[in-house]
């Protein structure tokens, strides 16, 4: 029983949720669930250090047997033992999504995307992130919508 007592196992993950507006998360969980560049991980306590690349997609954690869903954008990821610090440019809770206007700046990215022969690669670029942003937020609203 002695040597059990010795060991320093973390049980939870302090994750913090930064975009450039605001903390939007901040406290303890069991796991997180991320998208990555090179696909979803799940990070538990007791991981090991990594630092990834976030893409758009659905950024979930899991705090008391309660699963919560929100919509990541760009950003990047570093991860250790007893740390999730997740810094990305959207990070929108299910709730808070208003399909409305998520589909408008969808409507608004593609019309953009249109005329690539009328933008510089600078607008190109980021009609083609806000269009997949749209696209993320309206995937996670329409799958998870409550009948």
């Amino acid at each position: 029983m002695a040597r059990h007592a010795s060991l320093d196992l973390v049980h939870m993950i302090h994750l913090q949720i930064i975009t450039p507006e605001k903390i939007v998360f901040d406290d303890e969980v069991d796991q997180v669930t991320l998208p990555t560049t090179t696909g979803e991980i799940t990070v538990l306590p007791n991981h090991i250090p990594l630092i990834t690349s976030i893409e758009p997609g659905e950024l979930i954690y899991k705090k008391s047997q309660k699963f919560t869903r929100m919509a990541a954008g760009f950003g990047f990821a570093q991860i250790s033992a007893q740390n999730a610090k997740i810094l990305v440019d959207l990070a929108a809770p299910e709730e808070e999504l208003e399909e409305k206007a998520i589909e408008e700046a969808r409507k608004k990215a593609e019309e953009a995307l249109k005329q690539k022969h009328l933008l510089s690669e600078e607008e190109y670029a980021t009609a083609a992130a806000t269009l997949q942003k749209a696209l993320v937020q309206l995937k996670i609203k329409r799958r998870h919508r409550r009948v």
